[in-house]
């Protein structure tokens, strides 16, 4: 319970800027989590401590982390549960982000490859574990990370026709159209961008507000 408490305490932290307490969060997460012995909770916790690396800045670290944490997952992946799938998957999902950040795009591809496995073996967008995990969430990824590699042509293409209706609101969809309306202003659409933009504000206006 401990660790879940962290957990939710750095995501939030990680939203309103608070990229040391997240990390701290994060941290004091794990170490509850491991001394649970629960298999999906620490997974998950050690998806959260990635992704307050990543808030910090530390794209090396996140992406070893990601790697190791993978490691020890992996011998539950035969039979793994839809839980642990979506777990394991978001966890490669934070990677990519740390790869393309960090400018490595063979880690970048590696990672999203990964997730895209684990997808294609949940079969259908869900959210377990509030993942919100599954195959549009790794193209929403694929968008992600194609803009911080300056591919943004690929992000145009792909971010533009991707049907994210079947996902939360807050954690994905708001997020996906502001990536969109990046992409677009990238491309000096601006028309385009600011449609993505008022998109995004319909769905989700606080949290819009709050990352604009």
């Amino acid at each position: 319970m401990l660790g879940q408490v962290y957990h939710a305490t750095a995501s939030i932290l990680t939203k309103v800027g608070e990229a040391d307490l997240a990390w701290i969060a994060a941290e004091r997460g794990l170490t509850f989590a491991r001394e649970s012995g629960d298999q999906l909770i620490t997974a998950s916790l050690l998806r959260c401590v990635t992704h307050a690396l990543l808030a910090n800045g530390r794209y090396t670290a996140a992406k070893q982390l990601t790697v190791d944490a993978a490691e020890l997952l992996s011998p539950g992946l035969p039979l793994a549960t839809p839980e642990l799938l979506s777990v394991y998957g978001t966890l490669y999902l934070a990677g990519s982000m740390a790869a393309a950040r960090d400018e490595d795009r063979d880690a970048t591809r590696a990672f999203l490859a990964e997730a895209r496995e684990s997808a294609a073996r949940l079969g259908r967008d869900a959210n377990y574990v509030w993942t919100a995990f599954g195959p549009t969430n790794v193209r929403i990824h694929q968008v992600a990370t194609a803009i911080e590699l300056g591919d943004i042509q690929v992000a145009v293409d792909v971010g533009a026709r991707l049907d994210t209706s079947g996902l939360p609101i807050e954690r994905r969809r708001a997020r996906h159209g502001l990536a969109v309306a990046h992409a677009f202003s990238l491309r000096n659409r601006t028309e385009d961008a600011l449609t993505a933009l008022l998109d995004a504000e319909i769905i989700a206006p606080e949290q819009v507000r709050i990352i604009t």
